[in-house]
């Protein structure tokens, strides 16, 4: 990659603020609208998430020399698939009860845009300990995203978090729709770009100082 090569610990927090796959890229917005209704959805979901990038950029890693450019795509499809079968078979024989209440989105992960693009723009271009911080950062900005999204809906629209009462005034019920899904995470993206905004304000005043 050009440039300066990134430290593990600006891997991360490009995951968790700079590239969010929600917040900031848009990526994966169909589990962001359709699963973040409680907290918990949100951290399983953005949990196997996290495991299927970290192993699956690994992977790409290790093989990106001996994989040929013209089946590069299928080769990172089938490697998503192979570690999205791991985690799949893994919540419904140890976590059943998350695991239907997930539904198909699971399997599902096999499509999420995110994780494919990691793999052609990162993984595949750089050595085995920078994609795996990649990975963390990335699954962990999605995971983020989840759990954040699934706060705000369970909490508004059931008076809730990880299903214990907490509210004790009438929920707004708008929150567990689906459209509140895309209400969220416009209103998100917007907290980051005024953070971006005021971030980037305080860095030319203090160049100018």
């Amino acid at each position: 990659m050009a440039g300066k090569p990134k430290s593990n610990f600006e891997l991360i927090l490009n995951g968790l603020f700079n590239e969010n796959p929600i917040f900031r890229l848009a990526l994966s917005m169909c589990p962001a609208v359709g699963i973040s209704t409680t907290l918990m959805n949100g951290f399983l979901l953005g949990l196997a998430v996290l495991f299927v990038q970290v192993a699956s950029s690994c992977t790409i890693s290790l093989l990106k020399n001996y994989i040929h450019p013209k089946i590069r795509i299928p080769t990172y499809t089938l490697v998503i698939a192979t570690w999205v079968t791991v985690i799949d078979l893994s919540l419904s024989a140890f976590f059943p009860t998350a695991y239907k209440a997930m539904g198909i989105f699971i399997r599902l992960i096999v499509t999420f845009s995110i994780i494919l693009m990691r793999l052609e723009v990162f993984a595949a271009k750089n050595p085995l300990i920078p994609s795996f911080w990649d990975g963390i950062g990335m699954g962990l900005g999605f995971m983020f995203g989840m759990m954040t999204l699934g706060f705000i809906r369970e909490l508004l629209g059931a008076g809730a978090l990880f299903g214990h009462q907490v509210l004790p005034v009438k929920p707004l019920l708008f929150f567990i729709l689906p459209v509140a899904g895309f209400f969220c995470v416009g209103f998100m993206m917007a907290v980051y770009n005024y953070v971006e905004f005021l971030f980037k304000k305080a860095k030319e005043k203090k160049m100018r100082g």
